[in-house]
């Protein structure tokens, strides 16, 4: 399994960095390798719920779709996705957003591991390499919405 983590301050509350988060349907707007999102499921309220959401990702030759429940929780400033279906054999993210004097800090986790051992090994470069431009990617588009640096 490959685990990644990533602590960031930026100059926004935890609230605005939940909000854009949670925002899973405009992500292919933003999120570098990310095609399409369909939302299948919801019973999110006001920030509170969960969802199943069916991400396309396409890198160069790797094209894949895969499921996961979303599980949104605004109070504690959590959003959290477990895999359901596709390539993988695990694959689990968790955002928290923690107010500070001048902005919040961004916490991200992300954990996989693909079903195929061959998958896994050639996708493990791509992943690194997109680990670290969607954490930047949420950043940058915390900056077109809500203005900054």
């Amino acid at each position: 399994m490959t685990s990644r983590r990533t602590r960031t301050i930026v100059p926004y509350s935890a609230e605005e960095m939940f909000d854009l988060v949670a925002d899973v349907r405009r992500y292919p707007e933003f999120i570098p390798h990310c095609v399409a999102l369909r939302v299948l499921e919801s019973d999110v309220d006001d920030g509170q719920g969960s969802m199943i959401a069916e991400m396309v990702v396409a890198y160069a030759a790797f094209r894949e779709k895969f499921k996961s429940r979303v599980l949104l929780d605004k109070r504690q400033r959590r959003v959290e996705a477990d895999y359901v279906e596709g390539p993988f054999k695990q694959l689990y993210t968790l955002w928290r957003f923690a107010d500070m004097e001048d902005g919040c800090e961004v916490d991200f986790i992300i954990d996989f591991e693909f079903k195929n051992a061959i998958l896994q090994t050639a996708a493990s470069v791509m992943f690194e390499r997109a680990f670290g431009r969607m954490a930047d990617a949420f950043v940058s588009r915390a900056h077109q919405i809500y203005g900054g640096l």
